[in-house]
């Protein structure tokens, strides 16, 4: 299997724990806990600043010393409404208890202080379309630059319906040469509707010193440290996705394939 491919480790509790230590990177860190009713997770920030996605289901949420009550109200993430999704600075601490199952992701980056705990979803989450044709995807946007809620973290949903290709045309962000392009070491998180289909997701370099196709299950997690990343689903099942990005700039440049930008050039002009 490849190492940038992460099974879940559970069917409950936490099913994710990828951090910059066990991912050979320096910025991003996922996780992923699948609650009961009454269940209940809580983790220490430390020097990392954290945003927790309601991917469905319900829960009180409490974090730096405040409790925001329930938030969540889409019981499965295909209902693709914007999702309710909570800012927790570094040197702070979160606690969620279920109330009704759910799934929690806990998105996390370096924290700089810049930023209190927050609720910043679903007001003010915007759900836009992308791509044309067979490219096309629905983009809820919780946490990109647009919006001053992270220190450095870079958080999106991606709905991409049946038979489609999404993150494409192939892009990369693996330059720290601003503003031709950013660093952004990026995960997905897929779902699959109905849940026992499967997508597959190439990444590779240019040079071709990384290429590796892989097919992705429910709950499964790719890592993209570098490289083009593109995704597509079968006919007959829909892909969710979850992606968040960080690196030393909270931006978000990036460059098309040049062997495939032609794509992008066409639709842009249509």
């Amino acid at each position: 299997m490849s190492p940038l491919l992460r099974r879940p480790t559970a069917e409950t509790g936490q099913i994710h724990n990828i951090s910059p230590e066990n991912a050979n990177w320096g910025y991003v860190g996922f996780g992923v806990y699948r609650l009961k009713a009454g269940e209940s997770a809580a983790e220490a920030t430390g020097d990392r600043e954290v945003i927790l996605v309601l991917v469905e289901g319900k829960a009180i949420l409490e974090a730096a010393g405040q409790d925001f009550g329930e938030l969540g109200d889409r019981l499965s993430v295909f209902e693709k409404t914007p999702p309710h999704c909570l800012y927790v600075p570094n040197a702070s601490d979160w606690k969620a208890t279920a109330t009704t199952d759910c799934t929690l992701a806990v998105c996390s980056a370096p924290g700089k202080g810049g930023h209190t705990a927050q609720v910043i979803g679903p007001v003010g989450i915007e759900t836009v379309t992308r791509g044309k044709g067979a490219n096309t995807r629905y983009i809820n946007t919780i946490a990109m630059e647009e919006r001053d809620v992270a220190d450095s973290l870079l958080v999106t949903e991606v709905f991409t319906p049946t038979g489609n290709w999404s993150s494409y045309p192939p892009h990369r962000h693996d330059e720290d040469d601003y503003p031709r392009m950013t660093y952004l070491e990026e995960t997905y998180y897929h779902r699959l509707n109905p849940e026992q289909g499967y997508g597959h997701q190439r990444v590779w370099t240019e040079d071709g010193e990384l290429d590796e196709t892989m097919t992705v299950h429910n709950h499964d997690v790719v890592l993209v440290p570098r490289g083009h990343h593109p995704c597509g689903v079968p006919w007959g099942y829909e892909m969710y996705y979850l992606n968040v990005m960080a690196g030393p700039l909270r931006k978000w440049r990036f460059e098309n394939n040049p062997h495939h930008d032609w794509i992008f050039q066409r639709d842009s002009q249509t």
